[in-house]
């Protein structure tokens, strides 16, 4: 990792606000926006972190992406929120719709909400954890309207996107269970940092452009194009088809119908499930229930290889303290695309660096 450049989480998370109150962002949605990103780093998932700065800077540039813009109540029934994003940064507008969410959720029990057309919502776990804060259950199903990247199980191009689903589960004095994880075999974003890295993908990961195996992450992110291929073979395309049809048709939005318009935005649907176990009565239970089955899980002696045996989002929070301290690593490339996104907006290369020390 010769060639990297390894900065300490808060300044580039000021780097990263800088660049985004640049492009005409308010101080809070750069707040959030910045925070949110690095948090995604923090956590490992590189995919969804200060990378993606390029593309929203060019979607802001394209008219693609609506700056202070905040969420829009369609429907309010109570236990029922129909949202539309209005095609604003996702950090904001995915945190205005889990507040939102998280109030009816206590009030009523439960709360499910569709939320479409927002711009790239990030690491959807980020959202789970939000819920899990305010002490509730919550279950998500994440399409992506943008160039289709996977391909379908048994198909030879791309026709949807990485399509998450996540599931978030508090624990009482504990750290919460997190499941999240895109449909695909990766995430898009993880082909990007790949090729950006210059280093090949696992066999079995992608096709070409052609719909023949290869291990050359070009093929995600530069013409000609290849797909990533399902996780779980028809299971993860099965759970891809679901997560279209609920997080794009269902929340009132929209589905993949064919090939890009070619232009840089990501544009999500969301729909979330939102449960409050204490006024669904089973409260004590799940607290309970929860730790004997952890206890049982992570009980299995660990098998070749493996040091122990880990529940979802506990990976994460150990790559989060191992980053905080040590700081989050960022490839050449990856780094300079991010100088040129502040250059669109006014920031020089200098300028940048300073902040980021």
């Amino acid at each position: 990792m010769a060639d990297y450049r390894t900065i300490k989480a808060e300044p580039l998370t000021n780097a990263i606000r800088a660049i985004v109150k640049a492009g005409g962002s308010s101080d809070r949605e750069a707040e959030l926006v910045s925070t949110n990103l690095v948090e995604a780093n923090l956590k490992g998932h590189d995919s969804h972190g200060v990378g993606m700065i390029p593309r929203y800077v060019q979607s802001v540039v394209n008219g693609g992406l609506a700056v202070n813009a905040h969420v829009k109540i369609v429907l309010d029934t109570g236990p029922l929120l129909t949202l539309d994003g209005l095609t604003g940064y996702g950090q904001v507008i995915g945190h205005e719709a889990m507040e939102l969410a998280a109030a009816r959720a206590k009030q009523n029990g439960v709360c499910l909400v569709g939320l479409s057309n927002a711009h790239h919502i990030g690491r959807i776990g980020h959202w789970a954890e939000q819920c899990i804060d305010h002490g509730l259950v919550s279950i998500h199903f994440v399409n992506v309207i943008s160039r289709p990247i996977v391909a379908p199980w048994g198909g030879s191009d791309p026709r949807h996107g990485t399509n998450p689903f996540c599931v978030g589960i508090p624990r009482r004095g504990k750290d919460p269970i997190v499941l999240d994880l895109a449909t695909s075999k990766i995430a898009q974003g993880k082909t990007r940092v790949a090729h950006n890295k210059g280093v090949e993908l696992e066999p079995g990961t992608i096709i070409d452009n052609e719909g023949k195996p290869t291990v050359n992450p070009r093929y995600t992110v530069i013409p000609p194009y290849g797909a990533i291929l399902p996780f779980g073979e028809h299971k993860g395309s099965g759970l891809a088809l679901v997560c279209e049809i609920l997080g794009g048709a269902l929340s009132g939005g929209q589905v993949v119908k064919g090939p890009s318009d070619g232009k840089y935005n990501v544009i999500n649907g969301m729909l979330s499930i939102i449960i409050d176990p204490g006024k669904l009565g089973t409260g004590e239970n799940l607290a309970s229930e929860v730790e004997s089955f952890v206890a049982w899980h992570t009980g299995s002696p660990p098998g070749p290889g493996v040091d122990k045996v880990k529940i979802a989002g506990e990976p994460e929070r150990e790559t989060k303290k191992k980053r905080l301290a040590e700081g989050i690593p960022v490839d050449p490339t990856t780094w300079q695309e991010i100088i040129e996104a502040g250059k669109k907006f006014g920031l020089d290369q200098a300028a940048i660096e300073r902040i980021a020390g």
